[in-house]
């Protein structure tokens, strides 16, 4: 299923501005609850991707969970209508407020990431007279073959628990009256294209779940995180992401015991696609070996490309005149406010109108003030 641009009706509103098809985001997520469905996982979606609240409330209508990372997502996500039960909250630096927060609203889980955030979590929940369920997110130390920005279950990140250090926490957790052991969590990164990285994290978790069982530990939940990648560079080709191949990669390797559940935490692949940034051509300057096509959006509405050197493809929705290379940059006083180098582009002027695309995950919820400069409107496939 292809994006679709009312490029008319597009037109008439102020650039920049985020588009989204929602008719897009609809099918990606039926294609997800019917792969996943087929084995019985369960998926949360993780906010920090976009919490834009037309997208929220609509992957709330599919059924999904909620994965936070920070006590206002977990407000936003109970706000929005997600049940609590479905909300789950990772981190590695909770404030005792956003505990406190998750442990008033009786939230399914707590993804735990060293012993002294389990001590806390039961000093506060001990004064609430509450029993805290709780995750060990565990570092397996894979590989996720992508940037090192976003890449998370090393011994070097700063996620996790390693797991020389599981003796310890087994020990700590018998004195811990208020916290009640719920599953053992894991996430190895994101924007991960390479299948064979999940095969290696299920045999892993593999061999991590025989420790647990060997000291008469078994987990209800095995929660495996997301990571799932999406084409960047052909995005209508790869506009639903094969989650038939992901989900059954999981099925293949996983070894579960009997009623264990096995829970998803998936956020670019729900919703990248989905998602455009439309801006306008201010300018076309001459430089010495490319022009520059002067565009009104800015690293403050889309800061991929100037922190990670992201690539987003590129498109003229207005000009099919012969192709030139061009320089897409913003008016931001920064050299890194730059979308892309040497893009082939329909001859490009003053006025027309440019899509960046594959921006509905880490695109709207990014941006920021920086310069002074508006934050960026939505528009709605379905509202148009």
């Amino acid at each position: 299923m292809n994006f679709t641009f009312p490029i008319d009706a597009l037109q008439q509103h102020q650039t920049p501005f985020y588009y989204y098809d929602m008719e897009l985001l609809n099918a990606t997520l039926n294609s997800i609850n019917n792969e996943a469905g087929n084995y019985g996982f369960k998926v949360h979606y993780a906010v920090k991707a976009n919490a834009n609240d037309r997208i929220l409330s609509t992957i709330k209508e599919a059924g999904f969970g909620a994965d936070c990372v920070s006590g206002n997502e977990v407000k936003k996500a109970l706000e929005t209508g997600f049940d609590a039960q479905g909300v789950v909250f990772a981190g590695v630096g909770k404030a005792d407020w956003e505990i406190n927060l998750g442990l008033e609203n009786d939230i399914a889980c707590f993804n735990v990431e060293s012993i002294p955030e389990l001590e806390v979590i039961n000093e506060l929940a001990e004064k609430k007279g509450k029993i805290a369920r709780v995750a060990l997110r565990i570092n397996p130390n894979v590989n996720a073959n992508t940037h090192h920005y976003i890449t998370t279950g090393l011994e070097e990140n700063k996620f996790g628990i390693n797991q020389w250090d599981l003796e310890n926490v087994i020990k700590a957790l018998a004195t811990l009256k208020n916290v009640e052991l719920e599953g053992l969590h894991f996430h190895i990164g994101s924007q991960i294209t390479d299948l064979l990285s999940f095969k290696e994290l299920c045999l892993r978790v593999n061999e991590i779940q025989k420790w647990f069982i060997s000291q008469q530990i078994l987990p209800k939940v095995i929660n495996v995180g997301g990571g799932l990648g999406i084409d960047y560079e052909q995005p209508d080709e790869g506009s639903i992401p094969d989650f038939k191949s992901f989900f059954k990669i999981f099925d293949e390797f996983l070894e579960l015991q009997p009623e264990q559940e096995v829970h998803f935490e998936l956020g670019r692949s729900v919703v990248a696609q989905c998602g455009a940034l439309l801006t306008r051509v201010l300018y076309v300057k001459n430089g010495v070996n490319t022009k520059f096509a002067i565009v009104d959006a800015g690293m403050s509405d889309l800061l991929r490309p100037a922190l990670y050197q992201a690539y987003h493809k590129i498109e003229n929705l207005v000009s099919a005149k012969e192709t030139e290379k061009y320089d897409v940059v913003g008016p931001i006083c920064e050299s890194s406010d730059c979308f892309g180098k040497a893009i082939d582009l329909p001859q490009t002027g003053r006025g027309d109108l440019i899509a960046i695309r594959s921006t509905g995950a880490y695109g709207e919820i990014m941006a920021n003030r920086y310069n002074l400069r508006e934050l960026p409107l939505a528009y709605y496939s379905d509202e148009v």
